[in-house]
């Protein structure tokens, strides 16, 4: 269950990420010092950051990282937890 849920979290950080990116991905990771394949991977749901990747990756959308969480946060279900008795997907 808990693979479940950590896959479903990593499908709405890509969805997130994929949306609001207006630039190429090795333009916006050059941008932000970071490899474009981690880019690349948070984009295709492979990489489940750290929150300072999600701060620079904040950063290469131009938004504040408080706003790319509370994005994430919407794209999720309401109540989403990663208390594997919550979770209904």
């Amino acid at each position: 269950m808990q693979e479940e849920l950590k896959k479903y979290f990593k499908t709405g950080i890509a969805k997130v990420v994929k949306q609001n990116r207006t630039k190429s991905i090795t333009k916006s990771s050059d941008e932000i010092g970071m490899h474009k394949a981690i880019w690349a991977d948070l984009e295709n749901g492979i990489k489940d950051p750290q929150f300072s990747t999600l701060w620079r990756i904040a950063e290469g959308l131009n938004i504040k990282p408080h706003e790319l969480v509370k994005l994430i946060e919407d794209e999720l279900e309401e109540d989403f937890s990663f208390q594997e008795d919550t979770f209904r997907k």
